[in-house]
């Protein structure tokens, strides 16, 4: 009995036991359950919800590029592309063999999509090729359960409506590179693009404009089921330019004849770029849509260099040009008045070395204005002598020559104005006094791009003011741009009587019979103009060729032919224009550039009369 009863109270105990634990347990559990159920509530549904909603950033469209009339530059127009998701498909090159049988997928484009996939994260998109067809979207759609992770996007791609016209000043957009990346997820996105060149390049961020986002609700295989909520993001700011369309295609049209040139036409009165020429060109939509490697080698090993902006970049030696420089520095020097006569017997002696005057016969007795139209070498090789490299080369910096002159494009190149001082601590030589006398006729170590010898001559026209060039004439959108104010330029300290002795010779150059260009003279007087003709050599004549006769123009290869070059400013009673033209190895500036500067200032003048005012409100977006 007692031996029952033990067992009895032992089996209670274990019951007991045994209940306590199951309650404790119980217990836990309702605890457990109100802490996540309640407690932890907002926190579980906050993952569920980023379980179930995708947030995906949408570029925002790029801001257009207009000329000053309203003309469309660069737009935005819509893109088919296909890319694929990395961790969404088993392998990534198995996928990339079935798109092949679709789309032609070559070996560079499988290191590149290899490529980008290793520097991405594996959820985000890698483009494979863009600007589809339909019937290449349709067949991808057909396909789609064969190709995992392969998705049809529809996105915007940059498009240029003017192509090579305006390719110079626009520029384009292309894929971030690997440097450019900063961590913004924008930047990874598979159709965003980033200015490369020209404005795109120069006001990148403001016509990027900012993300916007949308909302997909995803399965859970992450598939789209539908689009929660969207937000646009704000456009990109829209560009208006100074450039004028019609201008600038008349400029290129004039170049069109010629191996390779430049040309610049400047506003005087506030320093707006008119056009901007520089030929050959290229079409910045080949860029926009994927340049092809051939393309590329093709532009880059092309010897007329077609995506140097050479109005901007090109540096030449400035020939005759350079005279204006040359008597302003006599002139404010006092070293040398307007008076000065300089007999011209076709050759200049210095010591034992002999320099030549482009007219071999000589000119005779010139005073400084006839110098100046008839462009005496023997004239301004003695004016150079008496006033000094040093001199020359301060008067041609206030002119704007050898320096960057800050407009609002990448790669602007200074060009170079030697001194004294450069030559000695660049080559450990002292400066010759020959040397002077070649820099005295634009030759030597001197060289300068188009637009200095445009803005040279704008300062000369403006009557000594500092004109500084640009080409963004408003940067936002949608807004009314109203009356502009005239920019204040300072003065560079030019004296009036140095300016009136300097323009009369200029319009010498055009306007007398004996000038250099008189052929190329325009002929309505309300609308004359005044310029410097220049032809820079190329290559060295030697004493033989010149005993036995130098040969000239066809005579000799395209390379070794000389610069052909001409500045002038438009009309003569009150300037408004500056104009530059270089074409390299044009022969002569007189015969083949003068005309071209004097049929653009004639067209510019003509469309003022048209076209008086320029845009007084921006599109939107």
């Amino acid at each position: 009995m007692q031996r029952e009863n033990q067992r009895a109270k032992l089996f209670s105990r274990r019951v007991a036991l045994l209940t306590g634990g199951q309650l404790g347990l119980l217990g836990a559990l309702v605890a457990r359950m109100y802490y996540l159920q309640v407690i932890e509530s907002e926190r579980y549904k906050v993952l569920a919800e980023e379980n179930r909603i995708s947030l995906r950033l949408l570029p925002p469209p790029r801001g257009r590029i207009l000329d000053r009339f309203g003309e469309l530059l660069a737009v935005n127009q819509l893109n088919y592309r296909v890319v694929v998701i990395p961790e969404q498909t088993g392998s990534v090159s198995e996928t990339l063999d079935v798109l092949s049988n679709i789309l032609q997928i070559g070996d560079g484009d499988r290191r590149r999509i290899t490529r980008d996939i290793v520097r991405k994260r594996r959820f985000l998109p890698v483009t494979v090729r863009e600007n589809l067809t339909w019937d290449e979207v349709s067949s991808i759609s057909v396909n789609a359960p064969d190709l995992p992770g392969v998705m049809i996007d529809v996105g915007s791609s940059r498009f240029y409506p003017q192509g090579p016209e305006v390719s110079h000043i626009v520029g384009y957009v292309a894929p971030p590179a690997e440097s450019d990346l900063t961590g913004d997820p924008l930047l990874e996105l598979p159709d965003f693009r980033i200015g490369r060149n020209g404005v795109e390049r120069a006001y990148d961020l403001a016509l990027r404009g900012r993300a916007g986002n949308s909302q997909v609700e995803v399965n859970a295989l992450g598939r789209p089921i539908r689009e929660l909520a969207r937000n646009e993001g704000e456009p990109g700011n829209e560009m208006v330019l100074t450039l004028d369309l019609h201008l600038q295609r008349f400029a290129m049209s004039r170049l069109a004849d010629q191996e390779s040139g430049a040309a610049v036409l400047i506003d005087i009165r506030n320093g707006e770029i008119l056009a901007l020429a520089s030929t050959p060109s290229y079409d910045a939509n080949d860029f926009s849509k994927g340049i092809s490697g051939p393309q590329w080698r093709e532009l880059t090993t092309n010897p007329l260099t077609p995506l140097a902006n050479k109005a901007i970049a090109g540096q030449f030696a400035p020939g005759s040009t350079f005279k204006i420089a040359v008597t302003l520095a006599a002139l404010e020097s006092g070293l040398v008045g307007p008076d000065l006569r300089v007999r011209c017997p076709g050759v200049y002696a210095l010591g034992d070395a002999r320099f030549h005057c482009w007219e071999k016969h000589g000119h005779g007795s010139l005073d400084m204005i006839e110098g100046i139209s008839r462009s005496c070498d023997v004239y301004f090789y003695e004016v150079a002598r008496r006033v000094g490299i040093d001199r020359i080369a301060q008067m041609a910096k206030r002119l704007g020559l050898g320096q960057t002159l800050g407009i609002d494009l990448p790669g602007e190149r200074a060009g170079l104005i030697p001194t004294r001082e450069w030559k000695l601590a660049t080559t450990g030589v002292s400066w010759q006094q020959g040397e002077t006398l070649v820099a005295g006729i634009g030759q030597g170590f001197i060289t300068a791009t188009p637009l200095q010898l445009a803005v040279m001559t704008a300062r000369v026209a403006s009557g000594g003011l500092a004109v500084v060039p640009h080409l963004a004439r408003d940067k936002a959108s949608g807004q009314r741009l109203g009356p502009r104010q005239e920019p204040d330029f300072p003065s560079i300290g030019l004296s009036a009587s140095s300016l009136a002795i300097l323009t009369r010779g200029m319009r010498g150059v055009v306007n007398d019979p004996r000038g250099t260009a008189f052929k190329a003279r325009i002929r309505d007087p309300s609308m004359a103009m005044a310029g410097k003709s220049g032809t820079s050599q190329v290559r060295r004549i030697s004493a033989e060729e010149r005993r036995t006769g130098v040969r000239k123009g066809n005579q000799v290869p395209w390379r070794d032919r000389d610069h052909a070059l001409f500045v002038a400013f438009a009309p003569l009673e009150s300037p408004r224009y500056a104009c530059a033209v270089v074409i390299e190895h044009g022969i002569g500036g007189s015969a083949v550039a003068a005309p071209i500067v004097r049929d653009i200032l004639l067209e510019a003048q003509r469309r003022e009369q048209e076209h008086p005012e320029p845009l007084q409100r921006v599109a939107s977006t």
